[in-house]
């Protein structure tokens, strides 16, 4: 090599020392201490946030988790998964970025864990947008009153405990009361109305949700729904995240202008999932061994379904949590927490539920605190006796218990009470269009099924709305539309109940 040569050469490399920048990538590793129960103390991390995710790396690959603890030389880490490859000197690293679930169009129809893995068997739907499992609820300015309703479709509940869109409403009774079948219901019915139904399945049996899986495909409902299971084999970390997943789903459709529900299945695992994790990390018992925040906890899901304004797209979450009680008891702790979240309950009752009374709805105890802004105008016209009715009948009830001579009016109303109750009765999987349960309770309220007996109400019933649908199907889907109650309305609909009622006698 020439001098020349080898002069230009070592410019170059001087050139390339001078302008050469090293890239240091910072890594903050941390280390196993203890495994326990899917709960893992880690040390190491002293820059980690509250709910942000980690990686710990096992010897059979990488296991996801979260840190919720927060402590001075450690962190507690929830274990997302199997625990079983965690072990004691394992290295965890930081993912930065917070528990999330992402979201897209496109898990309409599917099956998802609270992570949004599949677990229907489908390829893994498409990521739009990833929607955090904790987050602030809508602020007071961003929200409106709720006003307008989301019809389930059932007779006793749209007529005397309505539900409006952005409302929470409790479902609260024994196990096996039909609180799950009431939830079916209201999905189903919300087939062509334009809300997106998220169904949350936390610590219920596989089969069990396979089962309704299947009801709701054969009804075509699966296009409308998406469905989250943390099941009865899943670790208490995912049972605990499930009805979050749920909330982030739901917001997703909300913010971007439309119409959600969510259905918490139920609320009552949901408090035993956050126990027991609570306990893991340490965090000190109180009232039946519930961390003192257990309310907190409820209360920023629940807080989170909202009717925004039209400044703030006007979209709506709707929730409708479930909690499961003992004996009837609603005074307990996590009852009586989340009836003072909630916008009133529906309490379904056993000793109801028994006598053939379905769906077993006390109506005494249940209430809806947005009442008859959540009605249309027809239901909230004819809806306002019949409740006016049922209670003269419940005090009329309990009375004749011990009289043995009742005047003619006080068996009148005892009778047409009888069969108010009747016609309140529902079968599972056929919710009602609104104009036929206007129809019914104008009906019944007039005194169209007094002279007909009360084994025989709810098959007269089925003969006056096939009736109507061929002289006045007009009318009835006026009444559908939710347009105004006015007096043409009301008449025509009188006059074709009445006509019912003379052809049936013939």
């Amino acid at each position: 090599m020439s001098a020349q040569n080898f002069t230009s050469v070592v410019e170059r490399l001087k050139k390339k020392i001078a302008a050469f920048e090293p890239e240091l990538k910072e890594e903050e590793i941390g280390t196993v201490l203890e495994v326990s129960d899917g709960i893992a103390r880690v040390s190491g991390l002293t820059s980690v946030a509250m709910a942000e995710m980690v990686a710990i790396k096992t010897s059979t690959g990488v296991v996801q988790g979260v840190a919720l603890n927060l402590e001075a030389d450690t962190i507690g880490v929830m274990i997302l998964g199997d625990d079983r490859g965690v072990a004691e000197g394992n290295d965890v690293e930081r993912l930065k970025t917070v528990l999330s679930i992402p979201v897209s169009d496109d898990l309409k129809g599917r099956v998802v864990d609270p992570i949004g893995r599949p677990l229907d068997g489908k390829p893994a739907p498409k990521r739009s947008t990833a929607m955090p499992l904790e987050r602030v609820a809508p602020g007071v300015i961003s929200r409106e009153s709720v006003n307008t309703p989301l019809a389930t479709g059932i007779k006793a509940i749209d007529s005397m405990i309505p539900i409006g869109r952005g409302q929470r409403e409790l479902i609260i009774g024994d196990r096996q009361t039909g609180k799950t079948a009431l939830l079916v219901d209201t999905i189903l019915n919300q087939k062509g109305t334009g809300v997106t139904c998220i169904y949350v399945a936390i610590g219920q049996k596989e089969s069990k949700v396979a089962k309704l899986v299947a009801e709701l495909e054969a009804r075509g409902a699966m296009d409308h729904t998406i469905v989250v299971v943390a099941g009865a084999s899943a670790p208490a970390a995912l049972w605990y995240l499930a009805p979050y997943a749920g909330a982030a789903i739901g917001e997703y459709f909300m913010e971007k202008g439309g119409d959600a529900l969510v259905c918490y299945d139920d609320l009552s695992k949901h408090a035993w999932a956050y126990r027991q994790v609570s306990l893991l990390l340490r965090r000190p018992p109180g009232r039946e061994a519930y961390p003192g925040d257990v309310f907190y906890v409820h209360s920023r899901l629940l807080e989170r379904a909202a009717k925004l304004s039209a400044e703030h797209g006007g979209g709506s979450l709707t929730a409708l949590p479930v909690i499961e009680t003992q004996a009837g008891d609603i005074s307990a702790y996590i009852p009586t927490n989340v009836i003072s979240i909630t916008d009133g309950q529906i309490y379904l009752e056993s000793d109801l539920f028994y006598q053939g009374v379905r769906p077993a709805l006390n109506v005494g105890l249940s209430v809806s605190r947005v009442g008859s802004k959540a009605q249309t105008s027809a239901m909230k016209k004819v809806a306002g006796k019949l409740r006016l009715e049922l209670a003269q009948f419940r005090e009329l009830a309990a009375f004749a218990q011990f009289a043995t001579d009742l005047d003619a009016t006080t068996q009148k109303q005892l009778e047409r009470g009888r069969r108010l109750v009747e016609i309140l009765k529902q079968d599972q999987f056929v919710p009602m269009p609104v104009g036929l349960q206007v129809a019914s309770i104008l009906a019944a309220t007039n005194g169209a099924f007094d002279t007909i007996d009360v084994s025989e109400v709810r098959e007269h019933e089925r003969q006056l709305h096939g009736a109507l649908k061929t002289d006045i199907p007009d009318v009835l889907k006026h009444i559908d539309s939710g347009a105004d109650f006015d007096e043409k309305t009301k008449k025509a609909l009188e006059a074709a109940i009445e006509k019912w009622r003379v052809r049936s006698k013939e």
